[in-house]
């Protein structure tokens, strides 16, 4: 289960997430009710009591919420739920907000793992972003976990923002180690100001070119595993014994909207406004609006605006991009032999040129280098990016560097 909670008290100019800014805390009541009104919904529809094996609250910022409005949400949610044995349960928080009765009230409703939004800690960069928090505060918020009785602390970190250097993202990496958290993750910054517009509150000439980008994220690479983290596929970094880096070498790695994971569950449901579903046939997403939310789940509908059916052809080439960016690898399907000869294996071919991809008639294994390039051997298998790119040549996502 995803609850998006997408309330922020101040814009970051870099977000692309959903989210609504606002200092009026009042607003908390009615979106935690409306929130609680679709799960009625759904448990209505469901013919069984729930398991839940995951839970994550995201956003916006979860530690917008008073402890007491996140209790009210959890305690419906999870009153009317089994919690598996092996359940994880985890928020997104922003060191400058999150209190330690936030991270008390979660502990007791089973939480354990909490990730800190950082994304860099030169002033320069901060003050462009608009997100200004020192070092020692995040310091402070991660000692508060650990003093609980949380198991992870991760930390969010981006390469690619705006006045950003080999320098300052050399620094940032290293103090983030110094707090020693459990995992990073460390994402490229996505520049889509066609989507959010907060992005165009900074000049793109100050943005670093795709070459500098790819140079802090080598250098981010080189530090993390210098101090004996290590990369998960796609972003991710973590210390030896996290349950990632055993599930991937064990190969039940998992990957869904929330990420990586150890988990696996035939449904991901999504709560809240813009939040996405997933039922390995099918995707849906709700209202990206506030306002049509609050109508449809007050009025007992569903509040889903848009979705897509998978047909046979879509789930096996969905299981070629999960394999690729969980285990590095993918076996191809005899079914699919005509429409990877036009499609997949030119992409491939050039991957393999640069030394990125192994490549044989009966499968791709991602190469050391090329495990810096996930995404873009991923979009290799993508059928609807590359039938969109052909038809019209329109940019509508981010670059994947």
């Amino acid at each position: 289960m995803y609850i998006h909670l997408p309330f922020c008290e101040s814009l970051c100019t870099y977000c692309g997430c959903n989210k609504k800014i606002t200092t009026n805390h009042g607003v908390e009541t009615e979106y935690i009710n409306a929130v609680i009104n679709e799960w009625a919904i759904y448990c209505e529809l469901m013919e069984e009591v729930p398991v839940i094996r995951e839970l994550h609250l995201g956003g916006g910022t979860p530690t917008f919420f008073s402890p007491a409005n996140l209790s009210a949400l959890l305690k419906t949610v999870l009153d009317n739920s089994i919690i598996h044995p092996t359940a994880n349960f985890s928020f997104e928080g922003h060191p400058n907000n999150t209190t330690k009765e936030q991270l008390q009230t979660l502990f007791n409703w089973g939480f354990r793992r909490v990730s800190y939004g950082v994304q860099d800690n030169d002033p320069v960069v901060q003050k462009v972003i608009n997100r200004i928090q020192p070092i020692d505060q995040v310091k402070k918020v991660t000692e508060m976990a650990r003093e609980i009785g949380y198991t992870s602390v991760n930390y969010d970190l981006i390469y690619g923002l705006p006045f950003q250097t080999l320098k300052s993202i050399r620094k940032t990496v290293e103090d983030c180690i110094s707090l020693h958290p459990d995992r990073f993750a460390f994402y490229s910054y996505a520049h889509v100001p066609w989507t959010s517009k907060g992005q165009r509150l900074f000049d793109e000439k100050d943005l670093p070119s795709a070459e500098d980008k790819m140079n802090f994220y080598q250098e981010g690479v080189r530090i993390f595993e210098a101090n004996n983290y290590h990369q998960i596929g796609m972003d991710h970094f973590v210390v030896p014994g996290d349950d990632l880096l055993q599930a991937r070498n064990a190969g039940t790695l998992n990957r869904n909207f929330m990420g990586y994971t150890a988990q696996h569950a035939n449904l991901q449901l999504g709560l809240g406004v813009s939040a996405i579903s997933d039922t390995g046939h099918a995707f849906a997403q709700n209202s990206k609006s506030l306002h049509d939310y609050y109508n449809l789940v007050n009025n007992k509908e569903l509040p889903v605006i848009k979705g897509y059916f998978l047909n046979s052809q879509d789930e096996r080439f969905r299981k070629y991009i999960h394999d690729i960016g969980c285990q590095g690898r993918t076996y191809f399907n005899e079914q699919d032999d005509e429409i990877l000869q036009l499609f997949t294996f030119p992409q491939l071919r050039q991957l393999e040129l640069d030394g990125l991809v192994k490549l044989s008639v009966q499968h791709v294994e991602v190469t050391e280098s090329g495990s810096s390039f996930i995404r873009n051997i991923c979009m290799a298998f993508d059928l609807h990016l590359l039938n969109r790119s052909i038809a019209d040549n329109k940019r509508t996502y981010s670059q994947a560097v």
